[in-house]
């Protein structure tokens, strides 16, 4: 009995590894260490690229002129290439009233859903045109509403990795991967995915990473291995809607403290 739940847990818990902010201007030197770090473990992450980059902040790194062509050699190697929104600038504010009641900044929610339909179409075609096919979307900073949902449904995107839960599961017809923390972290069970920003990383977040990588090397997963868990049963149900609305309330409470120490950092 004992080593069939053992079992259980071991077949149901997983970490994809999710990178954000994937552009022409970026953090090369952290990015190319990153790239040896997942081929000595034989890991194939998601890439979240940023097809048309008009973030000054990441404008501010270095550019690798090549940089299509790069992302075409890390597709070839069987790692997933996501959109990440399209030009990466928000000009839009949540005040936890987003989807997933995150906050902050956002480039899709508040628009239109004619508008989110307008960028989601521009940056598919950057793709296309560089011979790159997307079938899945997460948007800077995690903010949605429900239009995102249907333009990216009208778009033929069904696949998000974001959200709440500790199992992926299907919601409106798509297909959502948990992304839970902002620091690597392992669960004890279910299938979650990390968000890694490495442009504003420095060398001991590196060796951090890197040294959680080895430790929780077994535990990583592929997208289709961690899309493959989806199970619609009362079981997996059950645990998302509790984690839910239990991530959910810690997500707003913390939001609301971190808002309070902007405006009286004392």
């Amino acid at each position: 009995m004992l080593s069939k739940i053992k079992n259980y847990i071991t077949g149901n818990t997983g970490i994809l590894i999710r990178l954000d902010d994937i552009a022409e201007n970026m953090n090369w030197d952290l990015m190319e260490k990153s790239e040896l770090l997942f081929e000595k473990y034989a890991i194939k992450p998601v890439l979240g690229v940023i097809p048309k980059n008009k973030d000054n902040q990441l404008l501010s790194y270095p550019k690798k002129n090549d940089f299509w062509q790069q992302v075409r050699n890390w597709r070839d190697k069987g790692w997933k290439i996501a959109m990440h929104g399209y030009t990466h600038v928000y000009d839009k504010i949540c005040k936890n009233d987003d989807y997933f009641n995150y906050g902050g900044g956002s480039e899709f929610f508040g628009h239109s859903r004619e508008t989110q339909t307008l960028r989601i179409k521009n940056g598919l075609k950057k793709f296309d045109d560089e011979k790159i096919k997307i079938r899945i979307f997460y948007a800077p900073n995690h903010t949605y509403d429900k239009n995102t949902f249907i333009a990216l449904k009208n778009c033929g995107i069904n696949e998000i990795i974001d959200g709440y839960g500790l199992m992926p599961y299907t919601e409106n017809d798509i297909k959502f991967i948990p992304q839970l923390f902002h620091n690597v972290f392992a669960l004890p069970f279910g299938i979650q995915s990390t968000s890694i920003h490495l442009n504003y990383w420095n060398q001991k977040d590196f060796d951090n990473f890197e040294e959680f990588i080895k430790k929780n090397s077994n535990k990583i997963i592929s997208y289709d291995q961690a899309l493959e868990k989806i199970n619609n049963n009362f079981f997996y149900k059950f645990i998302n809607i509790l984690s839910k609305k239990i991530l959910r309330f810690k997500r707003i409470i913390i939001r609301k403290r971190w808002t309070k120490h902007l405006q009286d950092p004392n």
